[in-house]
């Protein structure tokens, strides 16, 4: 139910700020919107001037005579503005056997239906910007002033690569790496070729040359293949009434040892207590400078009752952004994750990055939408801000049925002086929907194999 609802708090933000733009781009331009619709398919309920409020369908043969029906339908997955005069996503071709009216789409000048066409688009743009500024500007940068790996186990991917536990990384593929953000990103950005890491191991400089496809599944995934070093395991909540309760483990503990065995990651953690089950095992406690031992006793179930993750403890940097650097900081922040999408896409096509890897649809969206609200406010704005930028991508690429489809053929009627054919518009807007019906099916099923 999580997931369901922060989808369509996601998805119903998402359409609202898109189609918006067309709206007001269509009203400013003096033309005429016969409806406003959040979601696809049968309408549930509605409001227009003319009927008020009103649940279901309108008749048929209804005219709003210029007013426009703002309207909520039955299938969450997007929306739709149906401006008087254009072939869209309704198929409403009732108005090509008429002669054009000035309130109507196809009456006004090209520049005009290029600002109405791309306006969503730019919406998604001022949106993301928006929620980037927001972000830079309240919480800054954090900067993770270390290079160095921490624990590799033997059958990590990162021991296959050639790293050793606490080698600290000087450079990636020529370019110097001063903090963690550096080296993420150089993985990322170097997905599709072959990556030289030189390293600093025991005082020496040694490099470690491996191809991408190693681990270009893993970048794309967690962003990056790498242990960090300064990671401690972090008890994040304690169950009411469970055995770490009953122990005296508190929200906010770091485990230092369990059973008098040193704990480095929440894996070690989980891996000594699941193992000792009906065990009274000693439990050595970080609590703010404080040291504090306990003893817990997992059951029958291998399980103490606790939330626990792994958090960085080492050094951090804090960059603090004016108004205007948060601003430009989000114009850069744009313009690299929209590099790297479409470096993405081109590995894809390549075969260096698996498509449901690299791409996600409702499932996804659902899932990813309730942890990052679960992570909190921001990691939330951060999830919508970057899919609306990805919305804005995809939606102005030249492909039938999308804004830049209709983009394509503005312009061509622009430079042709008349409009094309409706039944050729038509048969444009059907092939494009197919298609772009057919691969949505493909990526739930892929969202749906890769859960």
């Amino acid at each position: 139910m999580d997931y369901i609802f922060y989808f369509i708090i996601t998805i119903g933000i998402l359409v609202f700020v898109h189609e918006f733009g067309h709206f007001a781009a269509a009203k400013l331009s003096k033309m005429r919107v016969d409806v406003f619709a959040l979601g696809m398919g049968q309408r549930l309920f509605g409001y227009n001037k003319l009927t008020g409020f009103t649940f279901g369908n309108l008749p048929k043969d209804f005219d709003g005579k210029g007013n426009t029906d703002y309207r909520v339908s039955l299938l969450p997955l997007g929306g739709y503005v149906k401006i008087a005069g254009m072939v869209d996503e309704s198929f409403d071709t009732k108005f090509a056997n008429e002669e054009p009216k000035p309130y109507e789409f196809r009456a006004r000048p090209t520049y005009q239906k290029i600002f109405v066409i791309t306006a969503g688009v730019l919406m998604n743009l001022f949106l993301t910007i928006a929620i980037f500024w927001g972000i830079n500007l309240y919480k800054g940068k954090q900067i993770i002033k270390t290079t160095e790996i921490g624990i590799v186990r033997d059958s990590s991917l990162a021991a296959k690569a050639g790293f050793k536990s606490h080698d600290k990384i000087i450079s990636v593929n020529g370019h110097k790496i001063l903090n963690w953000q550096d080296l993420s990103l150089s993985f990322v950005e170097n997905i599709g070729k072959e990556i030289d890491v030189e390293v600093l191991r025991n005082n020496n400089k040694v490099s470690v040359k491996f191809p991408s496809s190693l681990i270009s599944k893993k970048v794309v995934k967690d962003n990056s293949f790498l242990p960090m070093a300064h990671i401690v395991p972090f008890i994040s909540e304690v169950i009411k009434d469970s055995p770490a309760e009953k122990a005296g483990i508190k929200n906010g503990d770091i485990f230092l040892s369990i059973n008098n065995v040193p704990v480095k990651t929440s894996k070690d953690a989980i891996k000594i207590i699941s193992s000792n089950k009906n065990k009274d095992l000693p439990v050595e406690i970080l609590r703010g400078k404080d040291t504090v031992n306990v003893t817990v006793n997992p059951g029958s179930e291998g399980k103490i009752g606790i939330y626990i993750g792994d958090i960085y403890n080492g050094p951090v940097e804090k960059i603090d952004y004016t108004i205007p650097q948060a601003f430009v900081k989000s114009i850069a922040d744009i313009g690299r994750y929209t590099a790297l999408t479409f470096s993405m896409v081109g590995n894809v096509i390549h075969g260096d990055v698996a498509f449901n890897q690299a791409f996600g649809g409702p499932v996804k969206i659902a899932k990813f939408a309730a942890q990052s609200a679960d992570s909190g406010m921001i990691s939330f704005l951060f999830f919508l801000a970057m899919l609306s930028l990805s919305l804005a991508i995809i939606n102005i690429l030249p492909f039938p049925a999308l804004d830049g489809g209709h983009f394509v053929i503005i312009l061509i009627e622009g430079i042709m002086k008349k409009e094309l054919p409706v039944k050729a518009k038509i048969a444009i807007q059907n092939a494009g929907f197919v298609i772009l019906l057919m691969l949505m099916v493909y990526i739930i099923y892929s969202d749906i194999i890769s859960l």
